[in-house]
């Protein structure tokens, strides 16, 4: 049986609680954008919707936030991410650029069922230094309601307001010694949790920590219905491969030029994994709005800004442009003309291009960019490749084409990358760094 009740909220907030409509409502029900209200469909899998707070801050890490916000609004929670800054816009750490929804002020009066910390320096310190997040997260324990945090924040910010006594926790390795003395004993599980305190270590730790934020709030059958289609990986912490074939060397003067491609629509998660990862390695990555503007909303309603539009970014030429996915990003990308003819000169002069997740099937496929070409994609999309048989690989590496699967392979997607570039002694270093690998 289902049960169906009407109540005024804001489309915003009707995708943020069904995500899988954002696909479809923009072309069934075009006057959706100018009306004020939703349904809220109860059936068996459902439940009350959970309220969550992501606090964000300059130098937040933003692989952590993405991770945490995207999972948790697929899980069906109604997150706001909010500035501990004076402005909405907060600029992350390695060039990233995220929007929030409000002012963490706007909040201090508003309940949650969960508060949820990204770390990253000196983002930890910002959260930390935020009187008004404080008062907020202590009010929550005091409360008895779930709160976590992640990489330096478990330290920084919960060890210093006094959060952890007499729990045990874990964090980022160089944090260890700043919270022994906050809590009663550390660990080094990938996520901890004792009591209604969830930590994690980094950002190679984070899906697993957002994923066991979601069983926290909704119980482990939401938490298997959200991580399935993340396409994780079931070893955590051990060395990445990549399926190769038709070898070449990726070449670059001084620095790889790289273009990373966005749009409305794009998947969050890929999109900052990869500019994160490959800014780590210290490439010069250049983010391109294929909107009219430079803000886009992606999949899950996080709002990132781009360094130029599409047309500045075409004056330029790159050793590599790689694309993330995200239904709703790809179909934007498929129909961008200037993009399509970037990716197709890229090709005849046998430069490195690539795609993860729904990019692969609908923006290289059907423009003839895999012709020839080993391919995988996102597992329900791979039925549209022309070549299938090695789409079982998280990553494929095929001459100067590189494609992967979704959210979960995104790092090992990125970190191939690397490899191609780096080698991959660099690339095993960097994931060593990020935790997504054992040290």
């Amino acid at each position: 049986m289902v049960l169906i009740s009407v109540r005024h909220v804001t489309p915003h907030s009707l995708l943020r609680q069904f995500p899988l409509t954002q696909q479809f409502l923009p072309k069934q029900i075009p006057s959706l954008k100018n009306r004020i209200f939703s349904f809220t469909a109860t059936a068996t899998m459902s439940s009350t919707s959970k309220k969550v707070l992501a606090p964000v801050a300059n130098g937040s890490e933003p692989i952590e936030a993405a991770i945490t916000i995207d999972v948790l609004r697929r899980s069906g929670a109604d997150v706001t991410v909010a500035s501990v800054e004076k402005q909405l816009r907060v600029d992350a750490c390695h060039g990233v650029k995220i929007v929030a929804d409000a002012l963490v002020s706007d909040c201090r009066d508003a309940v949650f069922d969960l508060i949820a910390l990204p770390g990253g320096m000196p983002g930890a310190t910002n959260l930390k230094e935020s009187e008004v997040l404080e008062s907020i997260v202590k009010k929550q324990a005091s409360a008895g309601r779930l709160y976590a945090a992640v990489c330096a924040s478990p330290a920084v910010a919960l060890g210093s307001w006094g959060l952890l006594k007499g729990l045990k926790a874990t964090c980022y390795p160089s944090f260890m010694e700043q919270l022994a003395p906050a809590c009663a004993s550390t660990v080094e599980s990938r996520v901890q949790q004792d009591g209604k305190v969830v930590t994690s270590r980094g950002p190679g730790t984070t899906m697993e920590f957002a994923v066991a934020l979601v069983e926290q709030l909704y119980g482990k059958e939401r938490a298997d219905e959200v991580s399935g289609p993340l396409v994780m990986r079931a070893n955590h912490g051990d060395e990445y491969t990549i399926a190769e074939f038709n070898p070449i060397q990726w070449t670059f003067d001084n620095s790889p030029q790289i273009l990373v491609p966005i749009a409305n629509g794009s998947e969050e998660m890929e999109a900052v994994m990869i500019i994160d990862i490959l800014r780590r390695a210290k490439a010069n990555v250049v983010v391109a709005s294929v909107e009219d503007k430079l803000e886009i909303l992606a999949s899950r309603q996080i709002k990132l800004v781009a360094d130029v539009l599409i047309d500045e970014a075409a004056k330029l030429s790159y050793d590599l442009i790689v694309l993330p996915g995200g239904l709703g990003g790809a179909q934007a990308f498929a129909k961008s003309d200037k993009l399509v003819n970037m990716l197709k000169k890229q090709k005849e002069s046998n430069r490195p291009y690539g795609a993860i997740c729904a990019s692969p099937a609908l923006v290289l496929e059907p423009h003839g960019l895999l012709k020839g070409k080993k391919a995988t994609a996102f597992p329900a999309m791979c039925n549209k490749l022309s070549d299938q048989s090695e789409i079982e690989n998280r990553v494929v590496v095929d001459g100067n084409l590189i494609t992967s699967r979704g959210p979960g392979t995104s790092m090992e997607f990125a970190l191939a990358i690397v490899e191609k570039f780096f080698g991959r002694n660099k690339a095993l270093e960097l994931a060593k760094i990020m935790l997504f690998t054992h040290a």
